[in-house]
């Protein structure tokens, strides 16, 4: 089995799937049933901890389609898995249910009515409106512990300080921000908040949206409906190439290791911290596979200290950042133009 870590009081497996791939984000899903199977193998094999949000599936099927994919994926094993789901709150549907509390819970209930739970393990703020008060959101989300509908809570794409002010309100599970070998600012003080306030941290696109894994080429051609690699910084192919020589770098670790390397980069960031849990996406069931094999590639002291030092001297070019709002968010590159 998985070596498993703690995210606050959750324990979950040292690596999650990212689920969104299924519903939204990297071109043509598969089948349903290709979908349902992946998943089920990837709790085979020793994950538990799968990583949704009501708004994936927005763009060619409908809000909440990931969440009823993934609540029939694992829905016999229910128990025995940790799920992350997220929401999006508007100040109108906070004026019309005349709570921050009212409107939270709302959407919750409609969550595990698609995920066909009667609770959320990780209940995550997507993305914090500037409109609406994040800590009357974080008073609600203890609100909801207090009450058994979720078990923890989290945010996305936000600096310490609005980390500090929200858990002093309501402990905070885990802060799922970007994070990979080209996206490293939360090491300067998001992650280390985090790990001594006992918050669980959650990189989404470890791998860089692919780019890290050496299969994204100056040749690849996204899809044209609904791929959001269109609009990440790293894959412009200018910094395709000028970001080779970390693949350079990974390349000599992996032959090191005898591992891929996405692997590597996934082992990286295990070894770098103890509170770090991946949640790569991918909608390819080999590639989910790879990726949480991973959690058996291990780097000695020595060899990470000669990866970071290796890493330390590469210059990355394009940045998206790891500080968003509703009002200013990545997600509004598609919104915009598709």
């Amino acid at each position: 089995m998985m070596q498993k870590r703690k995210l606050r009081d959750l324990e979950v497996s040292a690596i999650g799937v990212g689920c969104m791939g299924f519903s939204h984000g990297y071109g043509k899903v598969p089948e349903t049933e290709y979908s349902i199977n992946a998943m089920r193998k990837a709790f085979e094999v020793g994950c538990n901890f799968f990583d949704t949000a009501e708004v994936y599936g927005d763009v060619v099927f409908y809000p909440g389609h990931n969440e009823e994919l993934v609540g029939k994926a694992l829905s016999s094993v229910r128990k025995d898995v940790v799920l992350a789901t997220k929401l999006h709150l508007r100040p109108d549907e906070v004026a019309a249910r005349s709570s921050v509390y009212d409107a939270v819970k709302s959407h919750l209930v409609a969550s595990m009515k698609r995920l066909g739970t009667d609770y959320v393990d990780l209940y995550y703020l997507h993305r914090i409106n500037e409109e609406v008060s994040f800590e009357e959101v974080a008073a609600a989300m203890g609100r909801l512990i207090d009450k058994g509908l979720i078990r923890g809570w989290g945010l996305s794409q936000v600096d310490v300080e609005t980390l500090a002010k929200a858990h002093a309100i309501t402990p905070v599970s885990a802060v799922q921000n970007i994070y990979s070998m080209l996206e490293r600012g939360c090491e300067a003080e998001v992650i280390p908040y985090c790990v001594e306030h006992n918050i669980g941290f959650v990189p989404f696109s470890p791998i860089a949206s692919g780019f890290l894994s050496g299969k994204v080429t100056v040749d690849t051609k996204f899809e044209e409906v609904d791929d959001v690699r269109k609009f990440v910084p790293q894959l412009k192919k200018e910094n395709i190439t000028a970001n080779q020589p970390i693949l350079d770098v990974l390349a000599d670790f992996s032959k090191l290791k005898n591992a891929t390397n996405a692997q590597i980069s996934l082992a990286w960031m295990l070894h770098k911290y103890p509170n770090v849990v991946p949640i790569p996406g991918s909608k390819n069931l080999e590639r989910i596979l790879e990726n949480l094999g991973a959690a058996d590639v291990t780097l000695t002291d020595n060899e990470f200290a000669q990866l970071e030092a290796a890493l330390n001297a590469c210059t990355v070019h394009g940045h998206r950042g790891f500080v968003e709002t509703e009002q200013h968010t990545f997600g509004n590159n598609w919104k915009k133009k598709e």
